[in-house]
Parts: C-alpha cells; structure tokens; sequence
C-alpha cells in the first residue's frame, strides 16, 4: 500500500466559510497528489452555499447530507450527490474505513 497513490480525504465543510476552504483544499491536495481520492462531506449551512455557489472543479467530489437538504426544503444539483445516511454517520463510517477526516 503506498500512501501517497492509496490517499482517502474527507473534507468536512459545516459552514459557508469552510465550504470554500474545503473546495480550495480539495484543489490543492489533488495538484500534489492527483491520485488522492478526496471527498468534500456538507452539512448544516454549508448546504445552502453548495447549491447556490457552484464550484466546476470540486463539485463532482461534494456529498450532500440528506438531513439538511431536507430541512431545507431544497433539491440536489448535480453534479453534486446527496449522501445515503445523515452527514455525521457517513463522516464516522469513512473514518472507521480507514479515510482521514480533516474540518475544514
């Protein structure tokens, strides 16, 4: 296993502001490792801001939490994907899966 090519990233965006660190993190970790699987997890107000704000480059990779989008009443976009379970759950189980979990 070579942890360079084998890189598993959650990006966990909760706000408007992390939101944006995220997409730009996401960018910057695939120019050094272009292999790097990452994943952008969004929840709470964060939610608002992915479907309003469109990001061409990171929006393929952002996962949307069921929970919020339900709350707020809103439909998914795509690119963007809507997670099977509540954001919490999917963030503890990709932990558990062996993917790194970094706030943004």
């Amino acid at each position: 296993m070579n942890p360079m090519t084998d890189l598993k990233v959650i990006l966990h965006a909760p706000s408007a502001t992390a939101l944006q660190r995220a997409r730009n993190n996401a960018l910057n970790l695939r120019r050094e490792v272009p292999a790097a699987d990452v994943r952008i997890i969004v929840n709470a107000e964060a939610v608002g801001a992915a479907l309003d704000q469109q990001h061409p480059e990171t929006d393929a990779s952002t996962w949307i939490c069921p929970n919020t989008l339900a709350r707020l009443n809103r439909e998914n976009r795509a690119p963007l994907r809507v997670l099977e379970r509540g954001a919490v759950l999917e963030l503890v189980r990709l932990q558990q899966r062996g993917w790194q979990y970094i706030r943004a």
